[in-house]
């Protein structure tokens, strides 16, 4: 088994996020969570959502398994869907929010349905070494992948979170405070801020902490950040503390319509911001294009970051979209006539 080492809490008093009951967020109103009614008023009364789409320019497409089985290079990303997603680095094969079944919900015949197939089956997955969540909500930690994957893999977690993978049977746990870290056979992991909130049942909110992840192996370092609004801030302290990062995954979907779902959710203005803000050098959109969760149209977060990078000066190139199955990888080069400033380029497969 992997030796764990833990880092104490950054000061002995109550962090500003510790709650009596739980937790909370450091910026915005100190609710984010309008609560279960108001969204389903919202839901089914103040916003038309979209129907399923009938094909999907972004669907699954066959993945390169021959890569992905073994990597040719020292960082690869494997988009499956929503946010789940395959990180290959520093040897190791790291899954951030599996779920793979077709709904979203703790009940097998109601919730949002996935309309996008995974990218990656847990079958055709390779050797899974660890697993990262950043919350406990349904679209991103799924009962029934942490029953098959089991004590097989590493889970990382954020606070309060160990108690329910243990009812499972599962021990083979790291629970993290923000700022916490796990070295584990070569790899760092810390659980870094961000601007969400929890559920999973009638009467949790709040009761376990979220976040993201920053993954750091092989002189190469990820942030996956899961699910969150935008908050300046806490962005730029992750980047100050942290960054630069070689790769980020930035939810650019789940934001509509704004006056309900701004302070929880970014938009794709607000990942390119997060972009920015982090320092990182290559971006990838996550938590979109999988299940309708939200009333903007399910074609639209690729286009509004098209515009996002446009208006902040970013390449194209530096924040991409994928399908599910598609592998991004960031190359070396080892061409004599590559200059210094072009020696690693990042690109899909």
């Amino acid at each position: 088994m992997n030796a764990c080492t833990q880092s104490a809490a950054v000061s002995e008093d109550v962090p500003r996020h510790h709650t009596a009951g739980g937790f909370q967020n450091l910026y915005g109103s100190a609710q984010q969570h309008k609560g279960l009614w108001p969204y389903l008023k919202m839901r089914y009364f103040d916003e038309r959502f979209p129907e399923l789409p009938s094909a999907f320019p972004f669907a699954a497409i066959e993945p390169d398994h021959e890569l992905i089985s073994q990597p040719q290079h020292d960082l690869q990303l494997t988009w499956i869907g929503h946010a789940s997603a395959l990180i290959q680095i520093g040897g190791r094969n790291i899954l951030a929010d599996p779920v793979f079944g077709e709904r979203a919900s703790p009940l097998p015949v109601a919730g949002p349905k996935r309309y996008s197939k995974p990218g990656l089956s847990l079958a055709q997955l390779p050797p899974i070494h660890y697993v990262v969540i950043s919350h406990n909500h349904y679209d991103h930690l799924e009962r029934e992948t942490v029953e098959q994957l089991g004590d097989s893999v590493q889970w990382l977690v954020p606070l309060g979170l160990k108690a329910w993978f243990n009812d499972l049977g599962v021990t083979r746990v790291v629970e993290l405070d923000w700022w916490q870290q796990a070295a584990l056979g070569g790899v760092q992991f810390t659980l870094t801020p961000t601007q969400h909130w929890s559920r999973r049942g009638f009467g949790d909110t709040n009761a376990t902490l979220w976040g993201s992840w920053v993954v750091e192996a092989g002189g190469r370092k990820v942030w996956f950040g899961g699910d969150t609004g935008y908050a300046q801030p806490l962005f730029q302290e992750i980047g100050r503390r942290l960054g630069p990062f070689d790769l980020a995954l930035i939810p650019i979907g789940g934001y509509g319509p704004r006056w309900f779902m701004q302070e929880k959710h970014a938009d794709p203005d607000d990942a390119v911001r997060i972009h920015q803000d982090l320092g990182a050098r290559y971006s990838i959109g996550i938590h979109w294009g999988t299940f309708i969760l939200t009333s903007e149209p399910v074609e639209e977060p690729p286009q509004l970051l098209a515009q996002a990078l446009a208006r902040y000066g970013v390449p194209q190139d530096r924040f991409l979209v994928l399908q599910p199955g598609q592998t991004w990888a960031l190359r070396t080069q080892t061409t004599a006539q590559a200059q210094p400033a072009d020696k690693e380029t990042g690109g899909v497969r």
